[in-house]
């Protein structure tokens, strides 16, 4: 009888298969690197800014918000790469090889999909109309790191996991 780490595990590899077999479209190769490098985190602090000139009164409030939930997001995603130190899947699993060089070591969770939730969420919460967008956007890059072979689809589900509750903690302080 499989358990049930064993039936993630599995799922987790049928998923990671087949989206890395997604290779050979030139679209998806030439983006998926480009989706991924937006979700680094160096284009966050100007959303404040933008929000400033767009609509000043979300600007401050905005910035609390991301201040609070990286302030939450960060230690704990960092905390759970050293206490997990889950191997990337272009380290462990034949077939995958990584398309671009991973951050740091370990796979589990997501740092990269943390941060984008965390923005998406709290973009959403200033600016519904963008709602569908930015979290598309999020999924984008959560999908970009699969298709780049440097996690797995539970390391996006745990940084997705990670980063909307990060949010919500800003949020719900200065929202």
């Amino acid at each position: 009888m499989r358990t049930f780490v064993d039936s993630v595990t599995h799922w987790d590899l049928v998923f990671l298969n087949t989206i890395f077999g997604l290779n050979g479209k030139r679209l998806i190769s030439v983006a998926m690197p480009w989706i991924s490098h937006s979700g680094n985190g160096y284009y966050y602090p100007a959303l404040p800014l933008f929000f400033y000139f767009i609509k000043p009164q979300i600007a401050g409030p905005f910035f609390l918000c991301a201040l609070l939930a990286f302030a939450l997001e960060l230690p704990l995603y960092k905390i759970l790469k050293k206490r997990i130190k889950r191997d990337r899947p272009c380290e462990v699993v034949s077939g995958v090889h990584q398309r671009i060089s991973p951050s740091d070591q370990f796979s589990f969770p997501s740092g990269h999909t943390a941060a984008a939730f965390v923005i998406a969420t709290i973009i959403s919460h200033f600016l519904p109309a963008l709602r569908m967008p930015v979290y598309s956007w999020a999924l984008l890059v959560g999908f970009s790191r699969i298709y780049l072979g440097v996690h797995y689809p539970t390391d996006i589900l745990a940084g997705l996991v990670i980063g909307i509750f990060s949010a919500f903690a800003g949020i719900m302080v200065f929202g």
